[in-house]
Order: C-alpha cells, then sequence, then structure tokens
C-alpha cells in the first residue's frame, strides 16, 4: 500500500513540474512548418521586400509564423501552416524545395511572380495535400511532372501562362476531384488527354501544338502519313503479286490440261473425222 501511495505522490509532482516548465517555455509548435518557411524565405528574391517586413524567425513565440504576409495556420495559435499565399509580391527564384516540410499544407499560390526553371519531378512529394495548386503567371518552363496525378485531393491546378513544353502528362486523368483546370499560353503540344471534367478550349488556348479535346483534331504527322502511304503501297504490292501468280497458275494449269489430252489421244480427232467422211459417203 504504501508503495501504491509512494508511486502515486511521486507521479503526482512529475505532473506539476511539466506544467511549470510549460509556463515557463514557450510553445514552439511544429518546427518543421517554420523550417518550411524560412527555406522559402531564403531561396527566393524579395526586392520589394513583402516578406521581409513581417517574416520575423526571431520571434519564437507560440503561433508566431501565423502572423507572416500570405500564411494561413490550421489555428492561430499553433505553427502547423494551412496554406501559402505569395501572388502578385515580384518574387523571384526557382521552385521553393522547401515546402516538403509544409507537411499540413493544402493551399499553394506562387501567381503572378517570377519563379522560373523546371518543376520537381516528384512533385507530389512537395505538394501531396493540396487542394489548390497556382502557379500561373510565371516563367516555370519543362514538362509538366507526371506525379501531379498522385496528388489526390486537388481540385484546382492552375498552370497558364508559363514556358510549360512537351504534352500534358495523361496521368492527370487520374484526378477524380479536379474542378479546375487550366494550361492556357505555354508551349504544349500533342493530344490533350482524357480528364475527368469537360473543360472548355479556353483553358487550353494558345498552346500551338495542342489538338483533340475542345481543340481541332489532331491530324496526322508527316512521320504517320509516310508509314501510312508505305503500308498502303506494301499492301497493293503484295496484292498485285499475287493476281500475277494467279494467272500463271491458271495459264500453266490449262496448258497442261491440254497435253494431257493430246497424250490420252495421239490420233487426235482423226476418228471422228473418217466417221464425219464415212457419212457423207454414204
Amino acid at each position: 500500500m504504501e508503495r501504491v501511495m509512494g508511486r502515486s505522490f511521486r507521479l503526482v509532482l512529475f505532473s506539476l513540474f511539466l506544467r511549470l516548465l510549460l509556463c515557463v517555455v514557450p510553445i514552439h509548435g511544429d518546427e518543421r512548418d517554420v523550417d518550411c518557411l524560412r527555406s522559402i524565405y531564403e531561396s527566393v528574391e524579395d526586392p520589394y521586400q513583402y516578406l521581409n517586413s513581417t517574416w520575423n524567425f526571431k520571434n519564437n513565440s507560440k503561433g508566431a509564423i501565423c502572423s507572416f504576409t500570405g500564411v494561413e495556420c490550421w489555428h492561430p495559435d499553433d505553427n502547423k501552416v494551412l496554406s501559402i499565399k505569395l501572388g502578385s509580391m515580384n518574387l523571384k527564384g526557382p521552385f521553393p524545395l522547401g515546402l516538403a516540410n509544409c507537411t499540413s499544407l493544402t493551399g499553394l499560390d506562387l501567381s503572378n511572380n517570377d519563379f522560373w526553371g523546371p518543376l520537381p519531378a516528384n512533385m507530389s512529394k512537395f505538394v501531396g495535400f493540396l487542394t489548390t495548386l497556382v502557379l500561373s503567371s510565371n516563367n516555370f518552363s519543362g514538362q509538366i511532372p507526371a506525379s501531379l496525378s498522385e496528388c489526390k485531393y486537388l481540385n484546382v491546378l492552375n498552370l497558364d501562362h508559363n514556358r510549360f513544353s512537351g504534352q500534358i502528362p495523361p496521368e492527370l486523368g487520374l484526378l477524380s476531384r479536379i474542378k479546375t483546370f487550366s494550361v492556357a499560353n505555354n508551349l504544349l503540344s500533342g493530344q490533350i488527354p482524357k480528364l475527368q471534367n469537360n473543360f472548355t478550349a479556353e483553358d487550353f488556348a494558345n498552346n500551338l501544338g495542342l489538338c483533340g479535346g475542345p481543340l481541332d483534331p489532331c491530324l496526322l504527322s508527316p512521320k504517320s502519313s509516310n508509314t501510312k502511304i508505305i503500308a498502303g503501297a506494301a499492301i497493293g504490292g503484295v496484292t498485285a503479286s499475287a493476281l500475277v501468280i494467279g494467272a500463271g497458275l491458271i495459264f500453266l494449269l490449262r496448258r497442261a490440261s491440254v497435253k494431257r489430252k493430246r497424250l490420252e489421244d495421239p490420233e487426235g480427232n482423226r476418228w471422228t473425222k473418217s466417221l464425219k467422211g464415212s457419212k457423207g459417203v454414204k
């Protein structure tokens, strides 16, 4: 009994100590989210000091990052970042890879800036839980990552007014929740894949190489046309050859038949002629 009471007393003291410690030391929330924002801050150029004015990492009090310009938290008293909206701030730089540390992020808007370069091939590693991704009006280039199809929660995907090239990945047709989609004003080419919703021609406009879907049907490329011509010529040649061979076989068969008849009647029709002659005399 004494042992049980002694153990309970020690647990009470330890609990009181933890409460006292929490009152003295501030809660910093999720440090990964803080590192996420710090990485963005360090990787971009901010010529107009939009971020510099409020993104103060010296203040490590509870929920401090939730007051940063463009940052929205799940709750104002913690450091779990819900969305980052940095549109129209004249920011420059590559896609911020530090976003991988914002593990609770559901919305990202970097539109109307001067971000450049390709998007990461493993894009889902950085924005896997996003419902909204807006990268329009920048200078992003290269191919659209097929791994965006792994972002199963995407409702909005805006990539218009960039320099993306190549084809639209057919894997994006796996995005079952997509409601808004735009790749207009890029350098894309090829067949528009089948997507979950019927998007308009405006969503694909000003990509000189795109075809199909709501745009004009895709024309046969010269290569495929040549292939079809060659295939047609080959089929025609085989058919002509078959006709020639068939005619030759018929000729040979007829000739063989005549020869066989001659062999069977070496005198020919002389007996019929003699028969007719005898009838005439009679």
